[in-house]
């Protein structure tokens, strides 16, 4: 803790065994729980609340005021859980009066040059790629994984388990278990490696995919699937949390997969 190149304010409350390397930056108002490193060049700015064993790696910037000209200068957060990785040039903005904080789970993995903007909300053990860009008022639920170069609109949900090909443009919201990619973004099928990797077992994963079936590739639209499934499907977690998100989705979710034209 003690390093005498690294400057940090005397109001800030930081545990006994945090490592802070050279040139760290730490303002006021700043909390940050046992076992987290923090890498060289780093800042952490004022209303940041960073939990236990993360790592912060140098040149990130966490808790900066957000980039919305709505701001005007009101205390809002940044809530960071534990057993983060946060890589290079990272950057984390602060909420606004809107929702007052920008949260971040545990065990997620940020990698270098993402930006997470104001009022966002990254739940548990989620991968988001280099350059990754999250516009305002984004939630994305546990187990997500954002490929690398993806811009993802603002008020965009992205569901639990779900995955996003690199450089893709995200306007629409990425329901659960789904694969997206293409340009307008569209379903690619559903996740099936990832859930297997995460113990799913071949019943739920076989209704999933059943589920999006309808969704997608039987000629219904949105609301006639819905009705289909909530009659036909048998009731289970996987179920329910897919309609939930359906029926919740006030951007709309995003298409089916496009069609070729072979004549």
């Amino acid at each position: 803790m003690n390093q005498p190149l690294a400057y940090v304010h005397p109001q800030a409350k930081i545990a006994d065994n945090v490592v802070i390397e050279p040139f760290v930056t730490i303002h006021k108002n700043v909390e940050i729980g046992e076992g987290t490193w923090i890498g060289s060049n780093a800042t952490i700015m004022e209303g940041a609340r960073i939990g236990k064993n993360n790592k912060i790696f140098p040149g990130a910037v966490i808790s900066a005021i957000p980039q919305d000209l709505k701001y005007k200068g009101e205390e809002t957060f940044v809530r960071i859980g534990d057993n983060n990785i946060i890589r290079e040039f990272a950057t984390i903005n602060r909420g606004t009066k809107a929702n007052n904080e920008t949260v971040i789970g545990k065990n997620n993995l940020i990698m270098a040059y993402v930006h997470i903007a104001h009022d966002c909300i990254v739940n548990d053990n989620c991968i988001l790629a280099n350059n990754v860009a999250l516009a305002g008022h984004i939630e994305i639920k546990n187990w997500a994984i954002i490929g690398g170069q993806v811009a993802v609109h603002q008020f965009v949900n992205i569901g639990a388990h779900s995955f996003i090909s690199g450089g893709t443009l995200v306007r629409k919201d990425v329901p659960p278990y789904t694969k997206a990619a293409r340009e307008p973004i569209s379903y690619s099928g559903i996740n099936s490696i990832g859930l297997r990797r995460r113990g799913f077992t071949t019943e739920a994963i076989n209704q999933i995919q059943d589920i999006y079936r309808h969704i997608y590739l039987r000629q219904m639209n949105v609301t006639q699937a819905v009705e289909y499934i909530e009659a036909e499907v048998p009731a289970t977690p996987e179920r329910d949390e897919i309609l939930d998100f359906v029926n919740k989705s006030s951007r709309g979710i995003m298409r089916g997969p496009v069609r070729k034209n072979n004549s």
